[in-house]
């Protein structure tokens, strides 16, 4: 496990719960965590709407003073360098959507690249408009590589229609991610499923390594209704 996890993907990918949940997960490994929002393309939906979630678990968070606002402003707080500088931490670093919402990260590439301990994972929704099978997911996935020019080193399917998805959903999306891996020549190295799901998904593709995510954010079942 790297020290550092950048989710990136387009908007709906659902990159935001996917970093909440992975930054809970490393937290109840007794890691420090720190979650930084880079997120700055006036999103509806964001990590900012699990502060108090992060406070009580005892995981810092940086984001934009303008997060959750109608400001919309290229503004990111000095401190978000920490997120890259304090190695004592494990930092979960939600990107923003697509190339756009990439060009924020550009500040922190430096940093990145001299510790060059990071993985920078590509979040796939097959059921979103624009990334219906692999092929368009590539084309996604090299956009926001072109403007934030940190390649990625591996793939999450988030596959799912909100509250309606069924284990069948699931395991079909993992016939498009083996595809995406051919592509793009990365691994994919976790499915997401709503725990839920977990047990049954798990015995349609044993070979897949599931990652049940908990559902307590209320934004996850509201960008997937809206898409």
């Amino acid at each position: 496990m790297k020290r550092i996890a950048l989710f990136a993907g387009h908007y709906g990918s659902g990159k935001t719960n996917i970093a909440v949940n992975y930054a809970f997960r490393l937290r109840d490994e007794g890691k420090r965590v720190i979650v930084a929002d880079l997120d700055i393309v006036n999103p509806y939906f964001r990590t900012k709407d699990s502060k108090e979630d992060f406070e009580r678990a005892g995981i810092e968070f940086i984001s934009s003073a303008y997060a959750n606002s109608n400001v919309d402003l290229p503004a990111l707080p000095a401190e978000i360098y920490r997120s890259v500088e304090d190695k004592s931490c494990y930092s979960c670093i939600d990107i923003g959507g697509d190339d756009r919402g990439a060009l924020a990260l550009g500040r922190l590439i430096p940093y990145l690249k001299e510790e060059d301990n990071y993985e920078k994972f590509f979040v796939v929704n097959f059921f979103r408009p624009l990334t219906r099978d692999a092929k368009a997911a590539l084309e996604v996935m090299k956009e926001i590589e072109a403007a934030d020019h940190l390649q990625f080193t591996a793939i999450i399917n988030n596959s799912n229609l909100g509250e309606e998805t069924e284990a069948q959903d699931i395991a079909d999306s993992v016939k498009k991610v083996r595809e995406l891996e051919k592509l793009s020549g990365l691994p994919c190295v976790m499915t997401t499923v709503e725990e839920r799901l977990a047990d049954k998904v798990k015995e349609l593709v044993p070979e897949e390594n599931i990652f049940g995510l908990r559902l307590q954010f209320k934004y996850f079942a509201e960008v997937n209704k809206n898409g």
